[in-house]
């Protein structure tokens, strides 16, 4: 299932394109997180060999930090939300938890209460679940609460539109063939008559 835009969005927005140099190439270079993690570009901490980013390391353009982001996102933390999730959910609330992932680790997402709150369908204790999730390097960090609070939110906008019938899954519209054009282009004819 194709990730939302507006995850991603989300994602890009929290993570940020961090640490560029200043030689107007686009590029950036490793960075230590709040948390004091080596990390890159849009908040990847390793690469898809799976070698952790070190502070050493060169710096990479834009579009490979994109490469990278799609690729934890894609193998890893999509993969693992469809497998802890045991219940239906709308592509936004999908995504919020890809979103949670992909910044908390999906062991984090495993062992945690949103994801027991998100099974037992408890819509109520997902904005509180969600809020646990707000330290960094053993301290509260506004940016984490933001973004926490913008996971919620699109969550429990996933479930509205849900329990409103809205799958999030655009079916795709018939097209007509020859015959069927055809066959309408004859009725016409056929009423217009007089």
């Amino acid at each position: 299932m194709a990730l939302p835009k507006e995850t991603l969005d989300l994602i890009k927005h929290f993570e940020g394109y961090l640490r560029p140099l200043n030689d107007g190439s686009g590029r950036v270079r490793p960075y230590l997180c709040p948390a004091n993690v080596p990390t890159i570009a849009f908040g990847s901490t390793f690469y898809e060999n799976r070698v952790k980013v070190s502070m050493s390391d060169p710096p990479i353009t834009r579009e490979r930090g994109e490469r990278l982001l799609a690729f934890e996102i894609e193998r890893i933390c999509e993969p693992a939300v469809d497998k802890l999730v045991k219940r239906k959910l709308h592509p936004l609330s999908r995504g919020a938890l890809v979103s949670f992932a992909f910044n908390c680790g999906t062991g984090a997402l495993a062992r945690s209460g949103l994801l027991r709150a998100v099974n037992e369908g408890r819509w109520n204790d997902i904005e509180r679940e969600f809020a646990k999730w707000r330290m960094g390097g053993g301290r509260v960090l506004p940016g984490l609460v933001r973004r926490r609070k913008a996971e919620s939110d699109m969550f429990l906008k996933g479930v509205r539109l849900l329990s409103a019938g809205d799958t999030g899954v655009e079916l795709p519209r018939p097209t007509p063939n020859a015959e069927t054009t055809s066959m309408w282009r004859k009725l016409i004819a056929w009423l217009l008559r007089e």
